[in-house]
C-alpha cells in the first residue's frame, strides 16, 4: 500500500484546511485509515480514524467539533476537513493505514504516507 497525503500549508487561525490521502496498491486489504500528527519535539498523536467499511470515525478529544475525517471509497481517498484551527494544530500531518484491524484506531498501522506540514499563524 503506497500513500500520499497533500494539502497542507499556512493558515491564519480560525482558517480551514482539508487534507487529501490517496491509498494505492493493496487497498482491498485496509481496515481502517488514520491521520496522526507530530509537532516538533513532541511525540505523534492521534488525530482521528474512520473504517473504510461503513464509515465509523473516530477522533482525539482535542480535535473533536473542530475536524471531520471522511473517506470516498471508489478513489481510496481519504479527507481531513479541519476547521476552527489554532496555532497548536500546527504539525506534519500523516495518513496511514491500518491493514487488519489490530489496535485499531490508534494502533496497527502498518503503512504510512510522507506527511504534509500544516502551519497555523496567530
Amino acid at each position: 500500500v503506497q500513500l500520499q497525503a497533500f494539502g497542507g500549508g499556512l493558515v491564519q487561525a480560525g482558517g480551514s484546511l482539508r487534507l487529501s490521502c490517496r491509498a494505492s496498491g493493496r487497498t482491498f486489504s485496509n481496515y481502517g485509515m488514520g491521520w496522526f500528527r507530530q509537532a516538533p519535539g513532541k511525540e505523534r498523536e492521534f488525530v482521528a480514524a474512520i473504517r473504510w467499511s461503513g464509515y465509523s470515525t473516530y477522533y482525539a478529544d482535542s480535535v473533536k467539533g473542530r475536524f471531520t475525517i471522511s473517506a470516498y471509497n471508489a478513489r481510496n481517498t481519504v479527507y481531513l476537513q479541519m476547521n476552527s484551527l489554532n496555532p497548536e494544530d500546527t504539525a506534519a500531518y500523516y495518513c496511514a493505514a491500518n491493514p487488519t484491524g489490530t489496535n485499531y484506531p490508534y494502533e496497527g498501522y502498518d503503512y504510512w504516507g510522507q506527511g504534509t506540514q500544516v502551519t497555523v499563524s496567530s
